[in-house]
């Protein structure tokens, strides 16, 4: 339960937002000087009480420098302050840190500076010289923008109110709710909560419950405050439902004249066992000049989602699918992404494609790219398709088939599942060798239940058979960005499109990451974009198998710089392509869709459309993808919290995953959870967190404890809401 709260009652009527009112009218016009008149003029009020109001800020922003009288009762803003427009990171500990592209760092804003912003708030700060220190430190001085109205969190009753207890670590007040506004939810409820006003002088914002999830800890509440806490839907209004319901699914002979017709070319599909939504197909052929022709088809979502309609609206607004622990949120009702869309056995189905003509050596001699109708003739499983490659049988396993039942695969299957496997391992050794980095980091799944309760925890690796499908899939969207991007003589074309972008990592990133891993005896060589390139494909590899692989390339990743959605295409580091878009998923990324419309709208000889209003959605693109993300990883930590609730009186050995002021880190070995051991907790000495050499140091006996080692640890403690696990060191 929360402390006790203060209500602040208000004396009179409380002009919200004052300060923000003020510096709005002020920057209009930063050089003119303004009266409180003219500022109360500019908001209706005409009452004494709230002009003393305006009069009474204004002096209290007049004598902390933040505005200057210019004549006697005008004011304008400071412009000898620096003040500058960024967003805010908040901490759990209630500090925060302004980001803005004016400064190399990010500028630590103490909590009685925050002036009630929150968590990535579009804000205007003042700049300034901590005392007696070089280290600038920022003032919050108004608001711009609020990120965001609506809080996940647990609502607490007393008699007469209530307060929303947020889920999110970094939201630092509870939201006030009058009985009036509680909506029918109960104390103790998960619940969703709008703040609709945050009086100056209450240190709470006021709010009204707008949705109610159910009770904290029941499996169905806590998925669908994950979702909400990053703003994502789980269900499709029912006006999007109906709109998929009517779409016309019969391929007529008209829409087949169209296209060019692939239904006759041996095609398969090579998914997840569990998948539902199969977006991509291959299909073989071998020509009478001995060559392969090679075609990736992709699911036509945009035959059937058209622009400006509520389907096109409601995908755009989603932008992804969200894959959690125990669902798919898709970015299409089922009807579609399941049903019409999904390149489905034994269907015909219609398709966009890229047809390569390759050669022994992987090298395209020829392609093409346009619609086509086609007919899977075959779905496999990653782990059908893996026995096949390493049996080079036709006999596919009872234990790995997706029937459960041992089958017979034609001959004619096996031969196009080899070769293409031997083409895609040729193009594979090209991509390393120009540069590209090898992140194949091991994913955690969780067996669950009927009740989807987590049972077990298996590691998901990937095999041949995934890096064929992932050969052919960079193949085309590769090649889909260079047939638009790359104009007459190799110049950039010009041409608006929708690049996947990788930027070089940040040279401090990976001295940091140099001095993490040499802890370990790895290190990477950074002094050219190729060696950097090798040694992180080498450390990668040495670490593969050990028991601090795990951390080591989650260090790594996290060296890198984000691959992000634009219309300005910089490359893809990461994949060693000057050109690279997503051309091959459209049923679960929208920026896919994009790519379908101008690569027809292209093939059908149009001009460039308006590149800002691309650029904007793939803002938004890349903005939805980083909320889904977190998304994803929230229901990761809930399960393994969820897991470890039953396993309290085990013994574990884990390996120091991080080192804190406040604790350490530790993740298990045989199940990759992460749980904390709060220094407090460790009981053999008193130790101090010793920052340069990611350790805790007992001052008695200097021991250490640091990044990497190896400990025995038991759960002490398991917080299902906030997703958190706590340890208890038996060992070190």
């Amino acid at each position: 339960m929360s402390k006790k709260k203060k209500i602040f009652k208000k004396k009179g009527k409380v002009i919200k937002d004052l300060t923000r009112k003020i510096f709005k009218v002020l920057n209009e016009d930063a050089t003119k000087g303004f009266t409180y008149k003219q500022i109360a003029d500019r908001y209706g009020i005409n009452n004494s009480e709230g002009k003393n109001q305006i009069i009474k800020k204004m002096g209290e922003l007049a004598a902390t420098n933040k505005i200057v009288q210019v004549e006697k009762g005008k004011y304008k803003i400071n412009e000898e302050r620096k003040y500058h427009i960024g967003t805010m990171d908040l901490t759990s500990n209630g500090n925060g840190y302004f980001i803005c592209e004016d400064f190399e760092d990010d500028i630590f804003v103490p909590s009685v500076n925050l002036n009630k912003a929150l968590q990535n708030d579009l804000v205007r700060v003042y700049v300034y010289n901590k005392r007696k220190s070089e280290k600038l430190e920022a003032d919050v001085v108004e608001i711009i923008e609020r990120a965001k109205q609506e809080f996940v969190g647990t609502l607490q009753m007393s008699k007469n109110f209530g307060f929303v207890v947020p889920d999110n670590s970094k939201m630092y007040a509870d939201i006030f709710i009058s009985r009036g506004k509680i909506n029918g939810a109960n104390d103790g409820d998960k619940v969703v909560a709008k703040i609709t006003d945050w009086p100056d002088n209450s240190k709470n914002p006021f709010g009204k419950i707008v949705q109610s999830l159910g009770r904290p800890g029941d499996h169905d509440t806590e998925i669908h405050s994950i979702l909400l806490e990053y703003g994502l839907p789980y269900e499709f209004p029912s006006e999007v439902e109906k709109e998929a319901e009517k779409l016309p699914i019969e391929i007529t002979a008209e829409e087949i004249s169209k296209r060019r017709d692939m239904r006759a070319d041996l095609t398969f599909t090579i998914d997840p066992i569990n998948a539902k939504d199969f977006d991509d197909a291959l299909s073989f052929k071998v020509l009478e000049n001995g060559k392969y022709e090679i075609g990736i088809h992709i699911a036509d979502v945009s035959h059937y989602v058209q622009p400006k309609t509520i389907l096109d609206d409601e995908a755009y607004d989603r932008a992804t699918s969200v894959y959690l622990v125990d669902r798919v949120v898709p970015m299409l009702p089922e009807m579609l992404s399941n049903g019409v869309c999904s390149l489905r056995p034994n269907e015909e189905k219609l398709t966009f494609s890229a047809v390569f003509e390759m050669d022994e050596k992987a090298n395209i001699t020829n392609q093409w790219f346009g619609r086509t109708v086609t007919y899977s003739d075959k779905r496999f499983a990653y782990e059908e398709a893996q026995v096949i490659i390493e049996t080079k049988s036709n006999i596919v396993t009872s234990d790995v088939s997706l029937t459960g039942e041992e089958y017979e695969v034609s001959d004619e299957i096996v031969q196009a599942i080899l070769k293409m496997d031997e083409l895609a391992k040729k193009m594979r050794a090209k991509r390393m060798k120009s540069g590209a980095i090898s992140f194949d980091k091991v994913e955690v799944r969780f067996n669950l239940d009927e009740n989807a309760n987590p049972i077990g925890v298996y590691f998901k690796e990937s095999k041949d058979a995934n890096k064929l499908i992932e050969e052919f899939m960079l193949l085309a969207n590769k090649k889909v960005a260079e047939f638009i991007g790359r104009g007459k003589g190799g110049r950039p074309s010009n041409k608006t499109f929708v690049y996947r972008v990788h930027d070089e990592p940040d040279i401090e990133k990976l001295a940091a990451l140099q001095n993490i891993i040499s802890k370990f005896g790895y290190k990477i060589d950074t002094q050219t974009k190729e060696s950097t390139s090798e040694s992180l494909n080498k450390l990668l590899q040495d670490v593969h198998g050990k028991g601090e692989a795990n951390m080591v390339e989650t260090l790594a990743i996290r060296s890198m710089s984000k691959a992000e959605y634009t219309t300005q295409n910089i490359g893809h580091y990461g994949l060693a392509f000057d050109y690279y878009s997503h051309f091959t998923s459209p049923i679960r990324r929208y920026p896919d869709v994009m790519t379908h419309r101008l690569l027809q709208h292209y093939l059908d000889g149009g001009t460039s459309p308006k590149v800002e209003v691309y650029e904007e959605r793939c803002k938004h693109s890349s903005k939805m993808e980083e909320l889904a993300a977190k998304a994803e990883r929230d229901s990761i930590k809930y399960m393994q919290v969820k897991f470890m609730q039953d396993h309290k009186d085990e013994e574990f050995e884990g390996v120091v995953s991080g080192v804190t002021e406040w604790g350490i880190y530790v993740e298990i070995l045989s199940n990759k959870c992460e749980g904390m051991v709060r220094i407090r907790d460790i009981k053999d000495d008193y130790y101090i967190f010793d920052e340069k050499q990611y350790a805790v140091i007992g001052q008695a006996t200097n021991a250490m404890i640091q990044l990497g080692d190896y400990v025995t640890v038991k759960v002490k403690h398991t917080d299902l809401e906030r997703k958190h696990l706590d340890f208890e060191l038996i060992n070190h």
